[in-house]
């Protein structure tokens, strides 16, 4: 017997996992900078507004000096329930681990029993008591040897797993702060707007009651009254939905933040300040650092791992499994001897389960696992082909939305001094009220069309700090950027 059990150690210590070792797949060169990146980073060691640009970095929102923002990210980034979703899932991941991390020890079992039995005197042969007890106990120990690495690559498939959600969680916080972070600057942005259009439905109620005393007055047309009216009626009508547009937008934020809609109403219907200004230059470093530092993409990676180690345990069911089981027992009919030298009993059991027949079958499940590493593959390449998509894109939007900016604002200056010019014409008798009426309309338009574009651009910084996901790797989510459960509802 210890020649047997010196053997299985043997070829224990010597096996080998069936299946194949996870190799991190190759990924068609993604450049050594990105085909968007402004030429202001890629001369960076020349450029000293290069050398001010600012790092991709996970508390990103605070680029902005908003103490409500901040205050808001932190709690959504702990009592958002997609998140705390994403939490029991790794939890559960990390439980079936410890679970299949067991497999490699014996699995022992401990019984005792005592039985009362009377036969019927039909039952009981000549000389036999009808009634009589008998009592038992023992320990019995399982163990299956991992010759072929079966229970190996289980646990390799189910740390992959844990990693994935691991990265989950790190990607979530990620979605969930920019995501925040954008509702937060919309809906200042919309407040803005609310209040620009609040002030010119002001100055045109004025424009109309200059009007009307003009027409009493028979100095002007009823037709001047009438399209002063409109065009004052017509401002007044964007108010409203402006006011919507922000109420979605504070319950939105409440929500994320893991708390009812109504909440938060208060602090987030105080005027606001200025827009912060979007930062001037954002410094994308290369492909390499995005693919390194994506959580999704060290999602789908370790997705590929889990995968691919599962066809080593579909493979092992190709060999035999070989085990080894004792049990050491008492067993009497006499109470006080149990556990007696006379009473024990023992046995130990080398056993062997190899389904050869049924190999079929074991070939369908390895083609089955093949085809999920394939499908693991495929995701984990469409994941790095989207996040290159999304940061090019981010990139391009922001260049873009600057340029986009700076025209704006020269065009609403210029309209500012246009209705100008058409009020003083007008009281000179140069212009038509006509005239004065359209370069109110034109100024208020080329305000809301500045404002929307400062919006738009910190929404595009936003977008791009988010694809590049600056310090979100994932980490042991228990102690990582935030102890979940701090703030409750």
């Amino acid at each position: 017997m210890a020649f047997t059990f010196t053997l299985l150690a043997a070829a224990v210590l010597s096996g080998c996992a069936v299946g194949p070792d996870f190799q991190k797949p190759a990924m068609m060169d993604p450049g050594a900078q990105f085909v968007r990146q402004p030429s202001s980073v890629l001369s960076s060691s020349a450029s000293s507004a290069a050398a001010s640009a600012q790092e991709p970095d996970a508390q990103f929102w605070r680029a902005f000096n908003d103490p409500l923002l901040d205050e808001l990210v932190a709690r959504a980034l702990v009592n958002n329930r997609d998140l705390h979703a994403a939490f029991a899932r790794w939890q559960a991941a990390q439980a079936l681990l410890e679970g299949t991390r067991a497999d490699r020890l014996p699995t022992v079992t401990a019984n005792a029993g005592g039985t009362q039995q009377r036969l019927a005197r039909d039952q009981a042969s000549p000389g036999q008591p009808r009634s009589s007890r008998s009592y038992q106990a023992g320990v019995a120990a399982s163990w299956e040897a991992d010759l072929f690495g079966r229970v190996r690559r289980a646990i390799e498939a189910g740390e992959a797993d844990a990693q994935a959600g691991a990265a989950d969680i790190a990607a979530m916080q990620l979605v969930i702060a920019a995501q925040l972070a954008g509702s937060y600057v919309e809906l200042r942005g919309l407040q803005m707007r609310l209040a620009l259009s609040q002030d010119n439905e002001r100055n045109q109620r004025r424009t109309v009651e200059l009007a009307e005393k003009r027409f009493s007055a028979g100095l002007s047309t009823d037709f001047d009254l009438r399209r002063a009216r409109a065009q004052w009626q017509a401002t007044l009508a964007t108010i409203p939905s402006l006011e919507a547009q922000a109420a979605f937008a504070q319950h939105r934020i409440a929500t994320l933040a893991g708390e009812m809609p109504g909440a938060w109403l208060e602090q987030l219907s105080v005027a606001p300040a200025a827009l912060p200004a979007a930062p001037a230059l954002i410094d994308p470093g290369t492909p390499a650092d995005l693919l390194r530092r994506r959580p999704d993409i060290a999602a789908a990676e370790a997705r590929l791992h889990g995968a691919t180690a599962r066809i080593g345990v579909a493979t092992a069911d190709l060999f035999p499994r070989v085990s080894l089981g004792a049990m050491l027992g008492s067993f009497t009919l006499a109470g006080g001897s149990l556990f007696k030298a006379a009473s024990s009993n023992s046995n130990v059991v080398l056993g062997i389960d190899w389904t050869f027949l049924d190999a079929g079958r074991v070939r369908a499940r390895i083609a089955a696992s093949e085809a999920g590493a394939d499908e693991a593959l495929a995701q984990y390449q469409q994941t790095v082909l989207g996040a290159m998509e999304e940061t090019e894109n981010a990139l391009v939007r922001l260049q873009k939305n600057r340029e986009q900016g700076d025209l704006l604002a020269l065009a609403a200056s210029e309209q500012e001094q246009a209705e100008w010019q058409a009020d003083r014409l007008y009281r000179a008798g140069s212009v038509s009220f006509y005239e004065v009426l359209d370069a109110q309309k034109q100024r208020l338009a080329a305000q809301d069309a500045a404002l929307q574009s400062r919006v738009a651009g910190l929404q595009a910084a936003l977008a791009l700090y988010k694809s590049l996901a600056g310090g979100w790797g994932a980490g042991d989510p228990s102690v990582g950027y935030v102890e979940l459960g701090q703030f409750s509802m």
